[in-house]
């Protein structure tokens, strides 16, 4: 019987669509560029030959996520995509350790059915434009484009898009500076 869920646990481990601590099995393969190149080439969308994803990042759809050259996906980073929406992150894109990327969101509409039961708003695609620095424990949520060149200020929560080159610091993300 223990011989058998671990196997089921092993092929779980390499047949589902996320990469993270909590699937150890491949996990450890992100430790050592050559395997991570290997692992992320097969699980994401697409993962370019200098990206770099840490081990202790989180990657929920795999399938739905672009990462683009000179990306690295530092530990505690979370991306959360799903079949309906994808996350793109461009090229020469920086990005802080703890940064959380969502593409949905739980309802909260109604007050007669509890929030658990309300289920989730339609899924809306994440961009982060070439060039752009997020700054760690950034929070993104669903819909957003952060623009070229833009910088998202440590711990902001992103609700709204941001133009390109414009600093953006806060909860909700407010734009204070336009690059030049």
């Amino acid at each position: 019987m223990l011989i058998f869920e671990i196997v089921k646990k092993i092929k779980f481990c390499i047949d589902t669509d996320r990469i993270g601590p909590d699937i150890p099995f491949t996990h450890w393969m992100l430790h050592y560029k050559s395997k991570m190149r290997k692992l992320c080439s097969k699980k994401f969308k697409y993962f370019a030959i200098t990206a770099d994803f840490r081990s202790g990042a989180y990657a929920i759809s795999c399938s739905n996520i672009c990462i683009g050259e000179n990306v690295v996906i530092r530990p505690l980073t979370m991306l959360f995509a799903d079949e309906f929406a994808q996350i793109v992150i461009e090229n020469n894109v920086m990005i802080g350790a703890g940064v959380h990327f969502y593409v949905n969101n739980h309802r909260f509409d109604r007050r007669d059915i509890p929030l658990i039961e309300q289920g989730y708003y339609p899924s809306k695609d994440v961009i982060v434009k070439e060039g752009a620095w997020i700054g760690a424990n950034s929070i993104i949520l669903p819909g957003v484009t952060v623009g070229k060149n833009s910088v998202i200020g440590a711990g902001a929560v992103v609700t709204k898009s941001i133009p390109d080159f414009c600093v953006a610091v806060g909860n909700p993300a407010k734009i204070i500076k336009e690059l030049k």
